[in-house]
Order: structure tokens, then sequence, then C-alpha cells
């Protein structure tokens, strides 16, 4: 006797050896020998053979329609049998009865399980559903053949266009455009931005990067919506100071400026006059929502994504020629460059000038500080600026470690000239830790230093930046900054640019006004933007890195480079000399870090920010080279 019996889902048929009432010995057509629990037997039978039984039953089955089955059978649960009694008209062979099975198990729409071998029609309302899911799933099936089909000859899709980014950057992979994507890549070997370049759906490189930012951090776009113009600022009292500011030649957020005014009977009063936004804009105000939102201004090789509006900016920047809200910090300081008092002031300031680095370097530097220089305006408050600050430096305890590091650090301008398709860019090396770099950091850091403290004082609650066992972090309490060697280092000199200095100017203006701040050391609006500042400023910091290392390689295709010196970083790491980009070198050979080597520059991907780097030879040993830094971006 022989058996047929469905095991794991799958129905299987053999010979009887040892019949146990419960359970039985079977040899199965396979030649395996197995024992079969009585209750999952489907069929006994005498012929034919079971391997022959599961031949005629799966050829059978094939001709059976099972929309006809549904059609014929009835509404209350049926065994197989039963059907196939009812189907052929007559007792059923044992091979016809195992078609009638198969057939009703391979059409789960149809017939709903409802024991060994038992079923029951599926209602009409759920085939109906069913079958039109089924339908669906054909179509789509066909969609993405003829869409794989055509990404794979070059050509994009018709469905393609309005869902590009999200194909790009967010992909759902239960979309059939996903799925004809990714079988296009597979079957091509290429990657999901070459293929779609190949198609001409990324036109430019340098929008592909850019847009992936976007996507992710300004989804709505870049524009700042409505809002009502900052309060306006008339009843400040004016500062007695002629001031100054220092940047680069692209700065227009300009934060801070200095003056230098002599005292009677020796010494100076420094002021040092911070951009005061906060007196305009509220925190609960649509502008301040909006600083809120953004966090800081997104920094990028030829473009920037500003905290705040131009127009917004342009009534709080202290540009020359004009008396701006400031709120400044006064230092009064003897011959000796030491500190006798300190005040701050909420006033507006003159500014005489916006002073530029490329103009005064050349003018003011290590040289001419030493062998004399030709005179330039604004050079005595400079030099009364670099020495104070040399003071300031020394009362941190870090002279002698930051002339080594300002010797050895090198800092990049990316300028692009848009005029051109696609950009041309230059980037230029400034050495960290010029004179002016020197004043302008040292006045910064006492700025943020004083009130951080006054606000840690009056018990006022504050954003510090913090360092500690070699970790950064923000946090509202008042603790040291060891690589800075202060107590207290509280942001507050960029209130245009970053929202925690903006932050910190309302706290300092009310605490200065004699009034309630709007901020309190637990308030859950404080805590939450401190966290989402310190995540949101880390992805700007990595996407402005990013794009300069596509500007980097795209300088490489520029200029025609495909050899050039680099210095090893460490195991299989390169930097290139004259830019700020790493390569992974794996047929570097074992050399110390600081190595000068030469390389190979090939197969540069501006899509993915890749290229090849080979090793050609030895250039020099580490002695007397400058140390080789990961990326590092100063507090």
């Amino acid at each position: 006797m022989n058996v047929l019996f469905e095991e794991d889902g799958a129905f299987k048929a053999g010979v009887i050896l040892a019949d146990n009432t419960t359970s039985l010995q079977v040899d199965t057509s396979t030649g395996k020998r197995v024992k079969v629990k009585a209750a999952n037997v489907l069929l006994r039978f005498a012929q034919p053979a079971p391997a022959e039984l599961l031949e005629l039953a799966e050829s059978g089955s094939a001709g059976i329609e099972a929309e006809f089955l549904w059609e014929v059978c009835g509404e209350a649960e049926f065994g197989f049998e039963e059907l196939a009694l009812e189907y052929y008209g007559r007792p059923p062979t044992p091979a016809e009865a195992a078609a009638i099975l198969l057939r009703l198990h391979a059409a789960p729409i149809y017939f709903h399980r409802k024991g060994k071998g038992r079923f029951r029609k599926a209602p009409p309302e759920i085939l109906k559903a069913a079958l039109a899911g089924l339908e669906k799933k054909r179509q789509q099936a066909i969609a993405i053949e003829r869409m794989t089909g055509e990404l794979k000859a070059g050509a994009l899709p018709p469905e393609f266009p309005p869902l590009l980014k999200t194909l790009l950057y967010k992909p759902d992979r239960n979309r059939a455009e996903t799925k004809a994507l990714e079988l296009a890549c597979e079957e091509t070997g290429l990657a999901v931005p070459h293929l779609l370049a190949r198609c001409g759906a990324i036109p430019s490189s340098h929008d592909y990067h850019f847009d992936r930012f976007l996507q992710e951090f300004f989804p709505r776009g870049t524009d700042f919506g409505d809002y009502a113009p900052p309060r306006a600022i008339d009843d400040l009292p004016m500062a007695a100071a002629r001031a100054f500011s220092i940047d680069d030649a692209t700065t227009t957020e300009i934060d801070d400026a200095f003056s230098v005014t002599p005292l009677d009977g020796g010494g100076w009063r420094i002021g040092i006059h911070i951009a005061a936004p906060g007196l305009g804009i509220a925190p609960e105000s649509a502008l301040g929502v909006i600083a809120r939102d953004r966090l800081s201004t997104v920094y990028m090789p030829g473009r920037k994504i500003t905290m705040l509006p131009e127009d917004v900016i342009a009534q709080f920047t202290l540009v020359a020629g004009g008396a701006c809200p400031a709120l400044s910090l006064y230092l009064d300081v003897g011959p000796d460059y030491a500190v006798r008092g300190a005040a701050s002031r909420i006033e507006r300031v003159p500014v005489d000038a916006n002073l530029r680095h490329d103009d005064i370097e050349p003018l003011f530097n290590e040289a001419t500080l030493t062998a004399g220089g030709p005179d330039f305006a604004y050079r005595r408050e400079l030099t009364v600026l670099w020495e104070f600050a040399g003071v300031l430096e020394a009362g941190r305890g870090k002279p002698a470690n930051n002339a080594i590091n300002n010797a050895l650090h090198t800092e990049y301008t990316f300028q692009v000239d848009w005029d051109v398709p696609e950009g041309r860019v230059e980037i230029i090396e400034r050495r960290r830790g010029s004179p002016l770099d020197k004043l302008v950091s040292e006045l910064m850091i006492a700025a943020n230093t004083t009130w951080g403290k006054l606000l840690a004082d009056a018990q006022t609650a504050a954003i510090y930046r913090v360092q500690n066992a070699g970790k950064v972090r923000m946090t509202t309490a008042a603790l040291s900054h060891e690589g800075l060697g202060v107590d207290c280092y509280a942001w507050s000199s960029s209130p245009l640019r970053r929202y925690v200095d903006l932050i910190n100017q309302w706290q300092l203006l009310a605490q200065l006004g004699g009034v309630a701040p709007p901020f309190t050391a637990r308030a859950g609006a404080l805590l939450s933007a401190m966290r989402d500042f310190e995540v949101t400023y880390a992805a700007y910091a990595e996407f402005q890195r990013g794009m300069e290392r596509y500007w980097c390689l795209r300088w490489l295709l520029q200029e025609g480079v495909t050899e050039t010196p680099a210095r090893v970083v460490r195991e299989s790491l390169v930097r290139l000399e004259r830019l700020p980009l790493y390569l992974r070198c794996p047929s570097l050979p074992a050399c110390s870090p600081r190595t000068r080597v030469n390389v190979a520059v090939s197969a540069i991907d501006l899509l993915l920010a890749e290229a090849q780097c080979r090793y050609l030879a030895t250039l020099g040993g580490p002695e007397g080279a400058a140390d080789i830094e990961d990326e590092v971006f100063p507090e």
C-alpha cells in the first residue's frame, strides 16, 4: 500500500513499510525512509507507484482551471476528494484526486485552506480584491521589465523625472521605479548615479552632491518664507570708539569688530564689538523660528546657505560706514597689557572699516612685525591687538604649543568662478596662525570666556563649549575647556551665523538689561536646541568637508594633474601636497608618517568623489617635515 502525505508544506508519496496506527514508516519515492504521522496522510492507494502518482497528478493539475473549480464548488467547507468526485462525475482515480489536491493547494486566492486536504472557496469580494492585486503585480512586472530595458539602453523612462531625487537619495524599494533601477544596475554593473548619469538624468556632478544635502536638511528648499522684519532699534547710546573688522574677502556676516582707544596715563581701552541681532529678533518670532530651524549657516566652496535672510543680515552685520547695534566688551589694559577692568555695553558702534585678509596680511605679518614694514591705516591698532593677544595666549598657558601648531597647520580657501560652466575652482593655501589669526582668535576667546563667566556668576542659563579627556561637547554647565585652557567658554561671538551664539546673546542682553532671560537652565527649548545644534553643526561640517573633497578632485581634473607629491599620514593613507585631499594608496610600501612620496592619481570619479592612487617613488623621509593632521576645524 502507498500513501500521499504532506511534509513541510510539500506533497510526497511513498510505500508503507509499517503502519503503527498513529504513525507510519514510509519509503518515499526518492528512496528516503521517513516517519509520517497518520494525521498527515491525505490519500492511501495501491496503484500507481508513488513516483508515477506524483507525475500524473502534476500533469493533470496543469489542465484544471482554478476559476472553474471555484464556480462549481459550494459555499461549505469541503475535502479535495469530494470535489474530485463532483468534478469528474465518478469516483476519481488516486492520480485524479491528487491532481485536484495540487490545484486547490496552488490557488490560495481562490481557495482558503481549512485543514489537511480541506478547503473553502474564497468569498467573492475577497477574491475580487486578490485578483486585482495579482493584475496589478502583473502590470508592475511588465513595467519593471520595460523600464529596466530602457535604463540599460541609456534612455530615461518617462516615469523617472518627477522621482529623480527620491530615487537618488531616498529610494522607496516598494516602488516599481526603484526595482527597475536596482535591476538595471545589477545587470549593467553600474552604480545608481553612474547609470542615471548615462541616461542624462545627472547633468551636474556638483548639483548631485549639493541636492543630496538639500534633500536631507532642506527638503522644502532654502527659501525663508514669510517673516516680519526685525524690531526697530532706535534707543541705543552711541559708542565713543571707532571700530574695524577683520575678515576674508567673501564674508558678509560680519559678526565681530574691534576698537583701540588710548587711555590717559597710558594703556588702552580695547573694544570687542559683536553684532547684536538678538536686539531685533525675539526667540519666538518668525525669524527666531527660522534661526532655530537652520541652527547655523552652511558653508561650502563657492556658496553658502545663511542662517538668517540676507536682508536681516544686512541690518545687523558690522559693515563699514554704519553705526551698528552691538554688544560690546571693553577691556582696560595697561602699558604692560595687563587687564585692569572690564565692562559690557549694549550700544551702537560706528564701524569705520572692514579690513580684508588679502589686503592686510601682505602688510601685517611676522616679517613686517619683526623687521618693520610700510605704514598703513590701522597698523598701530593691529600691533596693539597682536601684542595684547600674545599676553592673553600666555595667560591661557598656550603660547609654546600654539607656536608649534601654527607653524604646521595649513588651511585652504576655495574660490569658485561660476561664470565658467560647472565652475572653475582656485584653491589657495594659507598658513594658520598668522598675526591676524592670532589676534582675532584670542580676542574671541576672551569675549566668549568673559561673557560665559558673567552668565555663570549670575546663574543665568547658557550653552557652553567644554572639553575634557579630549572630547568636545555642548552643555549647560560652565565647565572648563581644556584645549583652550579656560575655565568656561560660551560661544557668543557669531550670532549671525550660529544659533547657540544667538541664544547666549539673548541671555546676555537680558542679564545686562535687568530683565528675565528667555531661557531657564532646564527649559526644554534650550536643551533641545543645544542637542539639535550639536548634531546639525557636525553634519554641516561633514558636508563642507565632502564638498571640499569634491572640488579638490575637480581641481586635479581641471589642472590636468596626474602625478603629485604627497605625505604619508598612516598605513595606506596619504595627503596630497597643496590640497586638503586624503586618498587611500593600497600600493604604498611601509614607511613612517610624514614621509614624502610621489603618487599617481587616476580614475577620478566626481559622482562618487573617489580616485585611484598609486605609489610611484619615495621623495624624502619624515625628518623636518610638518605633521600631517586629520581634518581639524578649530574652535
